[in-house]
Order: structure tokens, then C-alpha cells, then sequence
């Protein structure tokens, strides 16, 4: 009750075919493929920049760090 049997969505299937034709539907289903490799292609990018920028900031610290140290360091040495 209520739900989709195998024989209508096949008649839907149909239907789509004679709609918008078998060329139609290579050509939507490739552009479709094309966006979502893009999609992914783009997310794996932004990750790899998100990490890129997490390390670049990470040794900006530690060398601000190590200077810092340093300085200290030196202040003592000098008292």
C-alpha cells in the first residue's frame, strides 16, 4: 500500500524515454557526471588549500614562537 512497484517505475521510465529521447539522455546524464566529478574535483582542492593554510599558519607560530623564546632568552642573559 503506498508504495512504488518495479512495473510503474518502469512505465515512468518509458515515458522519459519517449519524452526527451536516448540522445537527450546520454547528453543530461553526461553533464550531470561532468558537474559532480567538478563538484567533488573542487571539494578535494578546498580541502587540500584548508590544510595547506593550517600547516602555513602552524609554522608562522612556531617560528613567532621561537622568537619569542629568544628574546626572552636574551633579555635574562643580559640581566
Amino acid at each position: 500500500m503506498g508504495g512504488i512497484s518495479i512495473w510503474q517505475l518502469l512505465i515512468i521510465l518509458v515515458i522519459v524515454v519517449l519524452l526527451f529521447g536516448t540522445k537527450r539522455l546520454k547528453g543530461i546524464g553526461t553533464d550531470l557526471g561532468s558537474a559532480i566529478k567538478g563538484f567533488k574535483k573542487e571539494i578535494t582542492e578546498d580541502d587540500k588549500d584548508a590544510d595547506f593554510d593550517q600547516k602555513k599558519q602552524v609554522e608562522e607560530q612556531r617560528s613567532t614562537d621561537s622568537v619569542s623564546t629568544k628574546t626572552e632568552s636574551d633579555v635574562k642573559d643580559k640581566s
